[in-house]
């Protein structure tokens, strides 16, 4: 039992409410391979099989059955007792998780109103928007899309938005247009799930081209490999913004349209929680416009900010 987390025991519940693993993955904002490696372990670790389950059809055990019931009251206790540390403290705490961007002033906006607690498990997009929707997490910096949030029933608000670039080969600097541009798409969705969907998208509004690969390149030393491989300058992921470039290689904007990546601070949206909403208030509250209403600003269609 010392291996169960509450994360797999709300997964559990999940899984028991759609008896289909694909629409409980889409549900948690998790890929499907990675929620199966999951029940599997909470199966090992609690010693009985929960789901009977073929290529067809996912129906609980008996025990599957007898322990739903009581881990649905386990993870209110869980909840419950968070609740009551928080107001023996003097403040609740709220937990918040991100992908890799923060505001650099967090704690100073939000030390008046609540105890932030920043997650350690650095996730992608909508594996921590599918957090906030189980519980797991309070808040979360993430990037979402509109449906996703109708889907999962979030408030998101505006926290931050990057202006992608691109980076070429040479020492040519100026701006280039976003159909000149190539954009990469990883097939490791579990990891780039939330990239992919911009990139594609980027890709048919654009004429950028969309450049599949394998090898985990979307930021980091394969990335530029892939410049310099490239015979087109090559857009920047968002995890990539703050990465030194090297020497060999050149930063250029991207233009016609310039292109944007928003950072959205996501909460449940029957959130009741004090705390939460002030924490939340605290960070997005005076957020300005960020240039993404400029004329030549590209957002996907799906983006909540788009106007």
């Amino acid at each position: 039992m010392r291996g169960v987390e509450l994360r797999q025991l709300r997964y559990f519940i999940a899984v028991a409410e759609e008896l289909n693993f694909g629409r409980a993955a889409s549900r948690l904002l998790i890929a499907g391979p990675s929620l199966s490696q999951q029940i599997k372990a909470l199966e090992r670790d609690l010693g009985v099989r929960l789901f009977e389950r073929d290529r067809r059809s996912v129906s609980l055990t008996p025990a599957g059955a007898e322990l739903l019931p009581h881990t649905r009251a386990l993870l209110e206790r869980a909840d419950d007792l968070q609740r009551r540390a928080g107001r023996l403290s003097g403040s609740e705490p709220v937990r918040l998780g991100y992908v890799n961007w923060l505001p650099g002033d967090l704690t100073v906006r939000t030390s008046s109103v609540a105890q932030i607690h920043i997650d350690a498990w650095v996730a992608p997009s909508h594996t921590q928007a599918a957090r906030v929707a189980d519980g797991s997490l309070d808040l979360a910096v993430c990037w979402v899309r509109a449906e996703d949030v109708e889907r999962h029933r979030l408030n998101a608000r505006i926290l931050g938005a990057d202006r992608l670039y691109a980076v070429a080969k040479g020492d040519d600097t100026s701006p280039v247009r976003a159909r000149d541009t190539a954009v990469l798409l990883d097939d490791d969705i579990t990891s780039w799930s939330s990239w992919n969907v911009y990139a594609e998208e980027l890709a048919r509004d654009t004429g950028a081209r969309a450049v599949p690969i394998s090898d985990g390149g979307i930021t980091g030393p394969a990335f530029f490999d892939h410049v310099r491989r490239s015979d087109r300058p090559i857009i920047n992921s968002p995890k990539g913004q703050t990465c030194a470039l090297p020497a060999d290689l050149v930063r250029r904007p991207v233009v016609a349209p310039e292109v944007y990546w928003t950072w959205s601070l996501v909460r449940r949206e029957n959130e009741a929680r004090a705390a939460v909403i002030a924490a939340m208030d605290a960070l997005c509250d005076g957020v300005l416009d960020l240039g993404i209403h400029a004329a030549d600003a590209w957002l996907p269609a799906g983006c909540p900010y788009r106007q």
